[in-house]
Order: structure tokens, then sequence, then C-alpha cells
């Protein structure tokens, strides 16, 4: 017998065959042969096809979109961290008053603050910045003759270029590009408004809203799941929150400090170097200090009083010992506990992802995921035999004799020939009826 199915529709019947000649010849003790024809309608091949062309559409224009409008899905990420960091004050605040009416109090605080330092300070920043960028070639040209003096060395702008690869021409083609390209930096210079009103925009609205969304994504979930969300919700709350608030507490307490030690020894170009100093030591983690303090020590040292480089370098190892021993371990103790080397890497990787607001939300999602593995991951006591084990093995070259007299794993144990029984009978295969 061949049995032969025949679809159809929804349904499928199925009627047996006789078959004669040499190909319904059948070897004793043989399984029946069995052959299905399966017959689609014209139906189900239309609707299948469709399927095809509507996922393709689909990833078409998710492509589309996420090339195209990569900058609006990066404002709204941004504007939902920024959202996230201001909660803590925002849900102080919320207590006393309407969750609008906070949120509306602490945008409109944070405006005033950047307002009341560029009313002070705007017209400064700008002149000393300036001059600080006009005078790098003669601060670049004193560096050079200094380590030329020191080292009987004979190094000069030109090699250098040179060395890098980059010729004077070069470098003049660049300035005659970007100074023709004036339609390009006013449609940049629109662009970057409009961002900043969209990012004003949803960060308001993600504020006030914020507790709405989190119930409404948790109605998503079944009761077992919400616990886990709101575990994850709760823990980026608190690092990210922490993290950018300790920051900027630490940033403002380095930079008055370093602007006001520039401006006591009479350092050129303290108000831009101070804010360098404090914004680079605390946003750019582990080498962060290093870079900050580097700019003001090679002003200072290329300045009318080169003394003045040996006094920020000074003033840079006593201020990281007294921050790093009072000031830091009080204000950021709770807000991350990460590891120096994870955080570092995560500032690369968010930098390179995203830029510098990357590399300054790296190190809080950094830190809530390795809060999600302590909290959901299963761990062990050490054991000191394992240790004392793994140390002679790797010592003799052999595992403990216990261990080699075990079987591999998967792989059944060895025994003696009076002890084997015989493998049962296979039972034959159903007949067909």
């Amino acid at each position: 017998m061949i049995w032969r199915g025949l679809t159809g529709g929804s349904s499928r019947d199925v009627e047996p065959v006789a078959t004669s000649g040499a190909a319904g010849r059948r070897t004793p003790g043989a399984a029946p042969v069995v052959t299905t024809r399966v017959t689609f309608d014209q139906r189900s091949v239309w609707t299948a096809a469709w399927l095809v062309i509507a996922a393709i559409s689909l990833a078409l224009f998710v492509r589309f979109v996420f090339r195209d409008g990569g900058s609006v899905f990066f404002v709204a990420l941004m504007a939902f961290f920024f959202a996230i960091a201001v909660e803590p004050l925002v849900g102080r605040l919320a207590r006393y008053m309407p969750r609008s009416a906070a949120t509306a109090l602490t945008f409109v605080g944070l405006a005033l603050f950047l307002f009341g330092f560029f009313f002070a300070f705007g017209s400064m920043l700008a002149s000393q910045l300036s001059s600080l960028v006009q005078s790098a070639p003669a601060l670049l040209t004193s560096l050079l003759e200094t380590i030329n003096n020191r080292f009987n060395t004979n190094y000069s702008t030109e090699t250098i270029l040179a060395d890098l690869g980059i010729n004077v021409n070069d470098i003049y083609s660049y300035a005659g590009s970007l100074a023709g390209g004036l339609v390009g930096i006013v449609s940049n210079t629109l662009g970057f408004a409009l961002n900043t009103f969209a990012f004003i925009f949803l960060s308001y609205f993600l504020s006030s809203g914020l507790p709405r969304l989190r119930q409404w994504i948790a109605g998503l979930l079944k009761p077992e799941a919400q616990m886990v969300f709101h575990t994850v919700w709760q823990l980026i709350v608190a690092k990210v929150g922490g993290y950018v608030g300790a920051r900027m507490t630490l940033a403002v307490i380095n930079s008055t400090t370093s602007a006001l030690f520039m401006l006591v020894i009479g350092m050129p170009y303290w108000l831009p170097l101070g804010l360098w100093t404090g914004l680079v030591a605390q946003f750019v983690p582990t080498v962060g200090t290093y870079i900050a303090i580097s700019l003001p020590v090679i002003v200072g040292a290329t300045s009318d009083r080169p003394i003045h480089g040996l006094w920020m370098l000074l003033f840079a190892i006593a201020y990281q010992q007294v921050e790093n021993l009072t000031i830091e371990p009080r204000i950021s103790s709770r807000a991350v506990n990460l590891h120096p080397a994870v955080s570092f890497v995560s500032a690369l990787l968010g930098a390179n992802l995203f830029g510098i607001a990357g590399a300054t939300l790296g190190v809080p999602a950094a830190a809530t995921i390795m809060a999600l593995f302590d909290i959901y991951s299963r761990r062990y006591e050490v054991s000191a035999e394992a240790e004392a084990a793994a140390a002679s093995v790797v010592a003799t070259g052999r595992l403990p004799a216990e261990q080699t007299d075990q079987p591999v794993s998967g792989e059944p144990a060895s025994a003696t020939p009076g002890d084997a029984e015989p493998a049962p009978d296979r039972p034959a295969p159903p007949s067909a009826t």
C-alpha cells in the first residue's frame, strides 16, 4: 500500500492506493513506504507572498526611520534620561504641590541659574575664551621652545605636522572650506535651536508624566513581571539621577575652587580654564582628572610667569587628595558603585555611540546593569578547598584520583561482561491501517 495525501482548502483526505509491479513490491519485514503529495491552492500562495512583501516593507521603513530620523530618536532618548535625572528633585517638590507645577519650578530654576551665570560671566567668558583660542599658536610655539631648550631638540610646528602627514596647504584649504560654508553654519544653528526646543519640550512633558508612563508600561505586563519592571525602573532612577546630581555638584565645587585659585595667583583665562577643569574632571571617568589639569598647567607654563604651571600642578594634586578623601565619598558614595575599569569602558562605548551625552549616560547605564545582575544572579560561597585543589592540578598537570575514576559526563559507566543485560527487542513498526 502507498498512502497518498491530497490537500485542498482547509481539509485533508487520505485514501489508500493499491500498487502493483516493481514499484509496489515491498521487502518482507520492511516498513511500508509512505508518499505524501501536498498541493496549495492559489489563495494560500498569494497570502504567503503578501506576508513576505509586508515584512520586507516594514524592515525598509524601520531602516529609513532610524537612518533619516535618528536625530529625533536621539533627542527623545536624551529627554527621557534628563527627565529621570531631575526626578529626585521633582519627586521631592511633588510632595507639596502638583506634579506639573513641581516640574515647571524645577525647569525654571535651572533656566534662571544658567541665565544668571551667563549674565554675570558671559562677556568675560566669551572674551577670555576668544583670547585663549587666538593665543593658541603662540602658546604652542612657546611650549616647543621650552621643550627644545630643555631637551636640546629642534622641534617646530612644520616638522610636527610633517610627521603627522599634514601639509600646511591642507590646513589652509580646510579653513577656506569652513569659511565658505556659511549656509551650512546657519542651517546647523537653526537645527540646533530646533533640537534644543524639542529637547526642553519633551523633557518637561516626560518629567511631568513620568509616574503615569510607569503605570502604563506596568499595566502591559503580567503581575509576576511587574515586580521586575518596577525594580528596573527604580534602579534607573536611582543610578541616573544620583550620578548626574553627584557629578554636577562635584563639578560646581571643582570649577569654583579652581577658578578662584587661578584668579588669586593671577592666572590668565581663569574662568574658562576653571569650567574646563571642573566639567572634564567629573564627567570623564578615571582619566578625566589628568586631562582636565593638563590644559591649565600648559597654559600656565607657557605664560609670562611659567611658575603658574607649577602652582596649578601642585594645586591639582592637593585638591584631588582632599576631594577623594572628604568630598566625593559623602556626595557620590551611594550614587554609582562601579569599578573604575568598567566605568571607563562604558564611558568610551557611550561616547562612540552618542557622543558627549553618551559618555555621560554610559556610566549610570552600566551601573544599572551591574545592580540588576547583583540582584537577580545567584552567588555561591567561595571554597578554599576548590582553590587549593586547582593549584594542585596546575602544579602536577593531573586531576585528582577521585575525579579520574569517575566516568566522563554523557558516557555510561563501564560494566563487567557478566553484568551486561541483553538489549530488548525493538517492537516492529505499527502497520498502517
